[in-house]
């Protein structure tokens, strides 16, 4: 009987969820950087997925009476609603009448008369993870001015929802740009602030004048936490899915295949009218801040829905056996090889797929290369892995 009992009450407790401690935003440690802002005049480097709480942290920062001074917007804009490549204006927000200076274009860096005004920058932009994803070159270019500028750059950081994966091919030097500026894999799995340490601790910055970096780390993450983005990070990666494939089908962009742009579901498709690619028949549209002219538009595409798919981290199986079938109909693949080899890093990628490796000989070529990253990145993480 009392073994009975024994075992109901251990059954009992282990049912009972152990209180886990909340995870905590860099932007959200405001009892540390308040104090430090006072008096201080700031510009902010911020999209719509900078939030603190239900606001965003210019409204934010505002309300607290730091004097934000101006708003650096990133691609895709201040607001998000910019498709991917397309120009961004200087403006002024509506809101709260701050001017809003563009930092995609012809002007990816700030100018020291846009800096002359500030004493601290501030970067909290929510990134996903790959090196290809420009909002980890914004910040590496504004840490480069305000390190010339003599001024303060802070990180408030955020999660990356691919830190489970180190993976990809490393950046080659002749390869660099701004789809590519640091020797690291196609997914690095750090976070910005991680990220920023390792640009400093590293001098891959071009300024004479070291960084004076500040990161706001998180509390209670890890490189297994689990978390879901709340706010879409750009207009072509609505959700979580996307996310996660983004790594696996952006390459495709090289090429004349569709990966959705243009639809319900971008970076969770990919297809073409003919070789047709499977079953799945999508058509893309015009989608207003998304896809002004997208890829196949009004043509019907036929591939696969990846919507349900399990794949994660970065694997070009659906990518060589799509130039397979279009060498075997003998109709052009890579259509901007040179775009192509930027996204990669390198141009050893594109060459062994037209020599005729597999997607699992290609993983050969990079392996070296990313156990030595992880041990060269080892002295900048600043959570558990």
């Amino acid at each position: 009987m009392f073994q009975s009992l024994r075992i109901c009450l251990l059954l009992v407790f282990c049912c009972v969820p152990l209180s886990v401690e909340s995870l905590t935003l860099g932007a959200e440690r405001a009892d540390e950087y308040l104090p430090v802002l006072k008096g201080k005049r700031v510009g902010l480097i911020v999209n719509q997925t900078s939030r603190v709480d239900d606001q965003h942290l210019v409204d934010y920062l505002l309300n607290k009476k730091v004097n934000v001074k101006k708003v650096f917007a990133p691609e895709h804009g201040f607001r998000g609603n910019y498709d991917a490549g397309a120009k961004v204006d200087d403006t002024k927000d509506v809101k709260t009448g701050l001017p809003i200076i563009s930092l995609y274009g012809s002007n990816k860096k700030p100018k020291p008369d846009q800096l002359k005004d500030i004493d601290v920058l501030i970067f909290d932009i929510q990134d996903v993870g790959l090196r290809f994803y420009t909002y980890i070159s914004t910040m590496h270019l504004a840490m480069e001015a305000a390190a010339d500028a003599n001024i303060e750059f802070w990180v408030f950081d955020r999660p990356n929802p691919n830190i489970a994966y180190v993976d990809g091919p490393l950046l080659e030097k002749p390869f660099q740009s701004f789809v590519g500026m640091h020797p690291i894999p196609v997914l690095h799995g750090m976070t910005v602030g991680e990220l920023a340490t390792m640009i400093k601790g590293e001098g891959w910055l071009t300024s004479l004048k070291a960084p004076q970096l500040r990161v706001f780390p998180m509390r209670n993450y890890s490189g297994s936490t689990e978390y879901r983005l709340p706010i879409p990070p750009s207009p072509n990666l609505p959700n979580q899915q996307a996310i996660y494939l983004y790594p696996s089908l952006c390459f495709f962009e090289a090429t004349p295949i569709s990966v959705g742009r243009g639809t319900n579901f971008p970076f969770q498709v990919f297809g073409y009218p003919d070789p047709k690619l499977g079953e799945f028949q999508f058509t893309p549209r015009p989608v207003l801040g998304a896809a002004s002219n997208p890829k196949l538009n009004g043509v019907t595409a036929f591939g696969l829905d990846l919507r349900n798919s399990n794949v994660r981290g970065f694997d070009l199986t659906w990518f060589v056996a799509a130039y397979a079938q279009f060498k075997h109909e003998n109709k052009a693949f890579f259509q901007s090889p040179y775009f192509l080899d930027k996204l990669a890093g390198t141009d050893k990628i594109r060459k062994a797929i037209e020599s005729g490796q597999s997607a699992l000989e290609l993983r050969k070529l990079w392996q070296q290369d990313v156990q030595d990253f992880l041990k060269q990145r080892k002295k900048y993480l600043l959570y558990p892995r």
